[in-house]
């Protein structure tokens, strides 16, 4: 066994083929045959043209540490993995790869450039897969699936249709995103907003009357062309007079009405604000309201239409450079005021996104959200954690708009409408009309969030009845980072209270957004990002999941660092050792050959003790997804307690002639080891399932081993507080050595002076382990023993320790030392009693509380004069 393990953690030898082992084993699968509770997540698909980042794998981990913790803890556990096809993206990947073969989709037509975008698919779906792999997540491949499946593609037409009928979907002229470069509706996530210089310009627009001008400024002064008129506030005096008037329009001359609505500001400018219902969300809005002409004034490629007069086939900022130059020369642009503003960028094109007037289908969201928001007041509703974000969702809800579905692409789930060929009817259905030589299908596709949002059900099968959908529906838990709240999370719970009665998922665990080490966002243009490959490369999977784990609580944002990476391997490193010593010293053993029913040591009984502790501290945190604190939990037992102390004083009993005490001590490593990588697995399965596989053990893998449970006949505080009393003793010692510099192989007389007879014991009991970690020249246990001349001391509770000076320390330097020493228990003394002395803290804090804050006092006024006491006595020398 241990021949095969490096004296060094080596992440790539160890991960290598093991994660083909559990898929080909099968450790992954669900077993709805098993009759064990179900427990279900799915994962968030990915874009199938995507490289997954560090966000991806923050995610994903999170997902693999529940699902694994869940398997072992006897759950029949469902992680369904799958991805979108990412209608946008994938699109302009496959025509950017033609574009390069000298061809366009319109060459190929849309069947044949169909086939073009699933060969794409198949490639890099592959890729994906194999990112899964090198992480080690824990997904059942027998259940993939992909957002333009069959089964996935029959729920979008189940809930198109159905919504349809219910005249929850339809179809009108809107302003929307519109991406001028791919030419089509994009969504309001696929905006990236970004500050650009650009520039007010002020304009007078002349009153039709000839009495006067009006002022106005914009930002799009190119929009100014389908301006249909002028809004002022209804209760603005310095315009009452002009309410109801015509102003002409400054090049095309055409004339406009000033009208009076209170969406206007009027603090802000001039108090007048030009009206392009075709080229502005809110002004589309006004001009509703007063019935005004909607007329667009560029193509969809953003050049400039027909009605546009003599600008017509400039590109828009083209048109801007021209149109300012000729409203100058009119002198009707007078002040050009430069403005930092936020613009938006279409995500995947990289073009500044036009508010565009269409005709796209729609979904009228406000009974749906109503319903959703109704089912957050009772059981009904999604847990979020932290329950702060149940804010940020309910005020999308309760503020919602209509949300635009159609997508001007090949790529999709392709509308199920059909538009007769001569009367220009619409039907709706599953499949085209009986006559279809008559219809023409409608070319748009749906947005791909219209599919993502039935993905927690859609993938079990719905709309057919099944075995998986009974059992695994709802989910679980939904992991995802609070940006996508609104365009995803909102967007599946409503679906599937729609459609299946049910919320899709119990809780909604929130992560943040991974960050540099500066707290900077991750971007291309900071070249700050971070592929997590490189990093597994470099440090193993183990090492890169549990930083990205354990750095963060959730809701809250995580900063990359390699460093922090680096410390944990050195902790991998670190078990790997720590297990290494172990299984050398158990060689032969068998799992049927752990005994802990005999005498143990006062370590074996802290060790076993602080373990029943950790499962516990665990197990409570995991349920309550506070992995940060598991993290540090963890760490503090393996490292500290484990590989520290009881690994060092385990070669006390094991390099002993005491065969019964090498025994037990073998037992309690095995134990202590086998329990501690089952808790460590759903961080670092990789390492632990390493290590387990050479220790005595039952079964196939640690994938399905049982999870460590408390076993209350182990737990001995006793015992336990025996062996805190010899870690105060021996950190004293070694702190009094590192003051004085005298090294731990040098010898030393010391003196410990016991309290009270049961302390004594103790020591006295425990005096090989003294020995051996305090390397005393001569020791001396007794109750209240009068101090050597001339030594330094140290108080630990129920017991002071003194190290003859001789050779050793100046007197003044220690009595400087005890004096900060008096300093330190005066304050901790102060604080208690200050506490103690509040009688409202007193008669309302629980008994074990206020019990516990007098315990403390009397150690501290023990431990100060104690001090005190020795001060005066090394004064006296």
């Amino acid at each position: 066994m241990t021949e095969q393990m490096s004296t060094k953690y080596d992440p790539q030898s160890i991960e290598k083929g093991r994660y083909d082992w559990w898929v080909n084993n099968k450790f992954f699968e669900a077993k709805p045959e098993s009759g064990k509770t179900p427990y279900t997540i799915v994962i968030p698909p990915p874009n199938v043209t995507g490289k997954l980042h560090l966000g991806h794998a923050w995610d994903t981990t999170l997902q693999d540490i529940m699902t694994r913790m869940k398997r072992m803890q006897g759950f029949d556990a469902l992680w369904l993995p799958g991805m979108d096809h990412a209608g946008i993206a994938t699109q302009a990947k496959v025509e950017g790869k033609l574009k390069e073969e000298g061809r366009s989709r319109y060459d190929l037509g849309r069947e044949a450039f169909l086939e073009e975008s699933w060969k794409w698919k198949d490639q890099y779906a592959g890729h994906i897969r194999e990112q899964w792999a090198k992480l080690g997540l824990g997904l059942d491949y027998s259940r993939e699936r992909f957002t333009l499946d069959d089964g996935l593609s029959k729920a979008v037409r189940e809930v198109f249709v159905k919504l349809y009928e219910k005249k929850l979907i339809y179809r009108g002229k809107y302003i929307i995103n519109w991406d001028p470069n791919t030419k089509t509706a994009i969504s309001d996530i696929e905006v990236i907003y970004k500050d650009v210089q650009g520039a007010f310009y002020h304009m007078r627009y002349p009153l039709a009357d000839g009495s006067g001008h009006i002022e106005i400024a914009t930002t799009r002064p190119e929009t100014m062309l389908g301006d249909t008129a002028v809004a002022v506030h209804p209760k603005d005096e310095r315009y009452q007079h002009l309410i109801g008037k015509k102003v002409i329009l400054p090049i095309i001359g055409r004339e406009i009405e000033i009208v009076a609505d209170d969406y206007v500001d009027r603090e802000f400018g001039s108090g007048a604000v030009k009206i392009t219902p075709a080229h502005d969300p809110n002004d589309f809005e006004i001009g509703n309201r007063h019935h005004l002409e909607r007329v667009l004034v560029m193509h969809e490629d953003g050049s400039m239409n027909e009605n546009a007069g003599k600008y017509e086939g400039l590109d828009r900022f083209e048109c801007r450079k021209q149109i300012v130059k000729d409203l100058q020369d009119l002198d009707v642009l007078f002040k050009i005021e430069e403005h930092l503003h936020s613009v938006g960028h279409s995500e995947r094109s990289g073009a500044v996104v036009e508010p565009y007037l269409s005709t796209q289908w729609f979904v009228d969201m406000k009974p749906l959200a109503a319903a959703s928001v109704e089912a957050q007041k009772n059981d009904a509703g999604v847990n979020f954690v932290p329950d702060r974000f149940e804010k940020t969702y309910l005020h999308w809800m309760e503020n919602i708009r209509d949300w635009c579905i159609s997508r001007q692409l090949w790529w999709g789930h392709q509308i199920p409408a059909w538009y007769h060929n001569e009367t220009g009817e619409i039907y709706v259905g599953h499949e085209a009309p009986a006559d279809a030589e008559n219809w023409t299908q409608d070319e748009d596709v749906l947005d791909t969030w219209f599919s993502s949002a039935l993905w927690p059900f859609s993938t079990l099968g719905w709309p057919e009845e099944n075995d998986d959908l009974s059992r695994y529906y709802p989910t679980d838990v939904l992991v995802t980072g609070y940006d996508i709240i609104n365009f995803w999370v909102s967007r599946m719970i409503f679906q599937a209270l729609e459609f299946t009665g049910e919320k899709p998922f119990k809780d909604v665990l929130i992560h943040g957004l991974v960050r540099d080490a500066e707290g900077r966002k991750m971007s291309k243009s900071l070249g700050n990002g971070v592929d997590p490959m490189d990093v597994i490369s470099e440090y193993g999977a183990d090492s890169l999941r549990y930083f990205l784990a354990t750095a963060s609580s959730p809701g809250q944002d995580l900063r990359y660092a390699n460093d922090k990476v680096e410390s944990v391997w050195n902790f991998a490193n670190k078990i790997w050792n720590a297990s290494r010593f172990a299984l050398m010293n158990m060689e032969g053993m068998t799992y049927d050959q752990i005994d802990l029913s005999g005498k143990k040591s006062v370590a074996d009984s802290w060790i076993l003790t602080r373990l029943n502790e950790t499962i516990e501290q665990v197990t409570e945190l995991a349920e309550r997804y506070e992995f940060g604190e598991v993290g540090r939990s963890l760490y503090n037992f393996i490292w500290d307690d484990f590989c520290d102390w009881y690994i060092e004083m385990s070669k006390l009993p094991l390099y002993g002639e005491d065969e019964r005490a090498k025994k037990m001590t073998r037992s309690v490593l095995a134990y202590v080891l086998d329990n501690t990588m089952r808790l460590l697995h759903p961080f670092m399965p990789f390492i632990t399932e390493e290590i387990w596989q050479n220790l005595p053990h039952e079964g196939e893998s640690i994938t399905v081993a049982a999870w460590p449970t408390v076993d209350n006949s182990l737990t001995d505080q006793s015992q336990s507080s025996s062996m805190k009393l010899l870690m105060d003793v021996i950190r004293s010692v070694r702190t009094i050595r590192a003051e004085v510099q005298s090294p731990m192989s040098k010898k030393v007389p010391l003196t410990i002076s016991a309290k009270d007879a049961n302390t004594h014991a103790v020591l006295e009991a425990n005096a090989a382990y003294i020995e051996r970690f305090c390397n005393p020249e001569t020791l001396t246990i007794g109750e209240n023993m009068v101090a050597p001349e001339k030594s330094m001391s140290a108080v630990v509770s129920g017991a002071e320790l003194f190290v003859p000076l001789k050779g050793l320390i100046d007197i003044d330097a220690e009595l400087a030392r005890l004096g900060k020493e008096r300093e330190k228990w005066a304050k901790e003394v102060k604080l208690v009693s200050g506490k103690l002395s509040n009688e409202r803290f007193v008669s309302k804090a629980p008994e074990a509380v206020v019990a516990e804050e007098r315990a403390k006092q009397a150690d501290y006024l023990e431990k100060h004069a104690t001090v005190e006491k020795r001060i005066e006595e090394l004064k006296n020398l």
